[in-house]
């Protein structure tokens, strides 16, 4: 590996090497006291301890659940989202069978309470569709039949639980699995790989709606691993996540549609009734899908190696010590 060395110049006028650091990385010398991206050692401490974080999340989320059920899938199925980015962005530190097993093991635990999600977010998702008269009421006999369909307070319960302490138990997986240390490469390769399955994702969805939703799948997966390395980064990185964020914001009504459409399919009596309703809901899809690419149009257009390199230089200079003023400098 191409090493680089950074030298400065003391106040008593002697030579000083600063830390040496991967040319490939092209992160250079950093100086900020969060930084952990010196530290190879630390930063895989760090990861695992992000990973170990999303577990919790999703404990205290199956905690919540007599208080609130709909609101504790939600939270823990968004930490499980997190979890899988954290996965994805150390994914090249891991043997494949492992990465495999451990993004299988959280991706099960998720969709074990997909059903539940659907019958909580369905009737905002009716109520933003502005479907005509006759449309809403053949809308509010789908949700009838989809709440009746909905799993039981009791099971959510046990499927929380079941789901929380699998998650836990990956975290001890993760672990083992990791090498001693990891790289900035590592994780500048984990960005990049999500980064380019959401563009091609994107370029996909403008015929397909399936593609449409793994777009944003991806997309917020980047989005939480961005606001994950900006927590040790800075402004500029945080700023490449809130440009991912604002992107994923105009999604949202889409793939909400997009679920709805689905339950008319599956709880929607056979008939013109609920053959109308569908296709309401297919002429609202498209202007939002064509509305949701183009908002994301800027932030996918680099090539994926492009975009890595970007990350890293907003990185870079995130960390990068202050400079000193001159004024300050002569004291």
């Amino acid at each position: 590996m191409v090493r680089a060395m950074a030298m400065t110049t003391t106040s008593d006028g002697k030579v000083e090497t600063l830390h040496a650091y991967a040319e490939s990385d092209k992160i250079g010398p950093i100086g900020g006291k969060r930084s952990v991206f010196e530290d190879e050692a630390e930063l895989r401490r760090t990861l695992v301890a992000e990973f170990q974080a999303t577990a919790n999340a999703a404990r205290a989320a199956a905690a919540g659940v007599d208080r609130d059920p709909t609101a504790a899938v939600h939270e823990y199925r968004k930490a499980l989202r997190r979890a899988r980015a954290v996965l994805a962005l150390v994914a090249d530190a891991l043997p494949r069978s492992e990465r495999k097993a451990l993004a299988r093991a959280v991706g099960e635990a998720r969709r074990a309470l997909s059903a539940a999600r659907d019958q909580a977010v369905a009737p905002d998702a009716v109520r933003s569709a502005k479907l005509p008269d006759d449309d809403q009421q053949t809308a509010e006999t789908v949700l009838a039949a989809v709440s009746e369909a909905a799993p039981a307070t009791t099971e959510i319960k046990q499927l929380l639980a079941e789901g929380a302490a699998r998650a836990a138990a990956q975290v001890e997986a993760l672990e083992a699995a990791l090498p001693p240390t990891i790289s900035w490469d590592v994780l500048a390769a984990g960005v990049r790989d999500i980064y380019g399955r959401a563009r091609d994702a994107r370029k996909r969805a403008k015929h397909g709606r399936r593609a449409f939703h793994t777009w944003r799948r991806r997309s917020k997966e980047l989005t939480y691993q961005l606001e994950l390395l900006a927590g040790y980064a800075g402004e500029r990185v945080s700023e490449l996540a809130r440009d991912l964020d604002r992107v994923t914001d105009v999604q949202g009504p889409a793939v909400d549609l997009l679920m709805l459409r689905q339950l008319v399919r599956t709880h929607g009596a056979a008939g013109d009734a609920s053959e109308r309703l569908a296709d309401s809901i297919d002429d609202q899809l498209d202007d939002l899908i064509a509305e949701a690419r183009r908002a994301g149009r800027d932030v996918f257009a680099r090539k994926p190696r492009r975009f890595a390199r970007r990350l890293t230089k907003a990185l870079r200079r995130d960390l990068a010590p202050t400079p000193v003023a001159d004024d300050m400098a002569a004291d």
